[in-house]
């Protein structure tokens, strides 16, 4: 299957964060996706992160995909030049996304961001989906929470198996690469 034939799935803030890499990350993680041809299904707002990702795939050719609750229309300022998908929750959202996409990414983000990867993680636990589970780290940001699943499987609360369902990368390159198993040409 060509990577054109491919989604992906990004979770990441919806604010810009007080790191200026975080932002660069998101730009060249869009980018990186549109020159692979995989198409980008995100959250469907224009602020933060994720609308910084999704323009910049936009902007280079991608295929994007937005899916947005009609309630965050307005706070998140929904990106009207892709695709969309309006749906009445949050729960909606997710939903439409995982069945839209083939992997996920996640970038740095807030509450929301850790809550999206939570549930797609606990899905893939409990066998509901195969799909690759991708964090994109080019600084460290996620460290915390890969060292709450080592301590979560030392305690023997969850299999060590797990860690195979879960991967920490530092480029948007290594993402493709580890969500499609392929060396993507950019």
């Amino acid at each position: 299957m060509s990577l054109r034939s491919r989604s992906i799935c990004l979770f990441c803030g919806s604010a810009e964060g007080r790191d200026p890499r975080h932002m660069r990350l998101a730009e060249a993680f869009g980018a990186h996706v549109a020159r692979t041809g995989v198409r980008l299904v995100y959250g469907g707002g224009g602020v933060g992160l994720m609308g910084a990702a999704a323009r910049a795939a936009y902007e280079n050719g991608g295929r994007v995909l937005g899916v947005i609750p009609k309630f965050l229309a307005a706070p998140e300022i929904m990106y009207e030049d892709i695709d969309q998908i309006v749906v009445a929750t949050l729960h909606d959202r997710k939903r439409v996304m995982a069945d839209q996409s083939d992997a996920f990414a996640v970038l740095p983000g807030g509450i929301g961001t850790l809550e999206e990867a939570i549930e797609v993680l606990s899905w893939a636990r409990l066998g509901l989906h195969a799909k690759p589970v991708v964090f994109v780290d080019d600084n460290g940001y996620w460290n915390g929470f890969f060292d709450m699943i080592q301590q979560q499987i030392k305690a023997g609360f969850t299999p060590p198996e797990f860690q195979n369902m879960v991967s920490r990368v530092r480029t948007p390159e290594d993402a493709i690469e580890r969500a499609f198993g392929v060396l993507a040409a950019a």
